[in-house]
């Protein structure tokens, strides 16, 4: 994860939080949480670099539409993130 930008990070968050999210899904999600418009051109090559890393899975839900889920990877990932970051934020 030290190698993921911020918005690679947001992104395996929200994909972690739905079940199989298609690209608009999490584009709409960032773009509420940005509170600002998320373009094409950032969303999916930032997506295929997760894809490419092992951590995201990319399927096919039909000829226009991909999902995404976590890989057991993205997944311990994840898990070893909030592990670390609870060291330093006690909520």
């Amino acid at each position: 994860m030290y190698d993921l930008t911020g918005f690679q990070r947001d992104l395996l968050y929200v994909i972690a939080g739905e079940e199989e999210p298609h690209g608009l899904a999490i584009k709409e999600e960032l773009e509420e949480y940005y509170e600002k418009e998320i373009h094409h051109g950032r969303l999916y090559p930032n997506l295929d670099t997760l894809v490419d890393k092992g951590l995201v899975e990319k399927g096919q839900r039909d000829r226009r539409t991909n999902f995404y889920t976590l890989t057991r990877r993205g997944r311990r990932e994840l898990e070893a993130r909030r592990e670390w970051e609870s060291q330093y934020v006690d909520l």
